[in-house]
């Protein structure tokens, strides 16, 4: 058995699915309940749906979506999107919802964090931050899909939402996001030394080996992505797919961590950044 989740991340639009890259340029690549479906064949270890517009329209992620993909799958589901308050929550949990992810109302609304946390058990309560590097080194927390600075550094608000009560953070980066080129280590590392909840990576993988770089040497506890698990070839087309088991005990084993503890520890390296 892995000691690592890896977790496919699908962008909701209304009732179709997109990916970005960058957070930007999003492309249409199919329906929800079919891609949910694909993705309970292959026994993934944890589905993460995540509404992209709902904070920008005003609402709580699609219920009747929800709803759905928690009937016609069995693996363990999480949910965020525009959630700004305890009966969203509440509603989301009992539509077949595992977890919730806070985004934007984790910035934006004090005691939110925390309430969900007391009310539900913090294990239910993921915040996600999705960071920019606005400088070399130097991350900046953005909001509404990467659209509203906050002036908060990404270890600013991990801490805090440790203390409030999150349960695990979903750490995103905006400038790898559908790049396909792997992850930021740096970023990733910063937020897992910073707090003692479990961190997910999220944003750059195209291989497995990312994955298991970010899992071994940036101090992840599961990983994330999208277009890895969308998309194929150059040309992009879209196939959901899934690695086998085999290809993730190919990096995700005893004797690929004993490979890399021969060789110059990235953690070590970024640490000296």
């Amino acid at each position: 058995m892995l000691k690592v989740r890896v977790i496919p991340v699908l962008l909701l639009r209304h009732w179709g699915l997109e990916k970005s890259v960058k957070f930007a340029n999003p492309k249409y690549v199919g329906c929800p309940i079919n891609a949910a479906r694909v993705f309970n064949r292959h026994c993934v270890d944890e589905l993460m749906l995540l509404d992209i517009v709902a904070t920008e329209e005003k609402r709580a992620p699609q219920i009747d979506v929800v709803s759905q993909i928690a009937k016609e799958t069995g693996m363990p589901f999480t949910v965020g999107g525009g959630i700004r308050n305890i009966r969203t929550i509440r509603e989301l949990l009992c539509s077949g919802a595992d977890k919730v992810v806070i985004n934007t109302g984790a910035v934006e609304i004090p005691g939110l964090v925390e309430e969900a946390s007391r009310t539900f058990g913090r294990q239910c309560i993921v915040v996600s931050i999705d960071a920019r590097e606005v400088d070399r080194n130097k991350y900046e927390v953005f909001t509404h899909g990467g659209k509203c600075a906050t002036g908060l550094t990404p270890v600013e608000l991990a801490k805090r939402v440790e203390d409030e009560g999150a349960g695990e953070i979903l750490i995103t980066s905006i400038d790898r996001d559908g790049m396909m080129e792997g992850y930021d280590l740096r970023l990733i590392n910063l937020i897992s030394e910073a707090v003692s909840i479990p961190v997910i990576a999220c944003g750059g993988a195209g291989s497995v080996k990312d994955l298991a770089d970010a899992f071994y040497n940036a101090g992840a506890s599961a990983v994330a992505g999208g277009a890895f698990f969308l998309f194929y070839g150059p040309r992009r087309t879209v196939l959901i797919t899934y690695p086998s088991e085999g290809e993730l005990r190919e990096y995700f084993n005893s004797e690929h961590v004993r490979v890399r503890d021969q060789r110059t520890n990235i953690k070590t390296e970024l640490a000296r950044l």
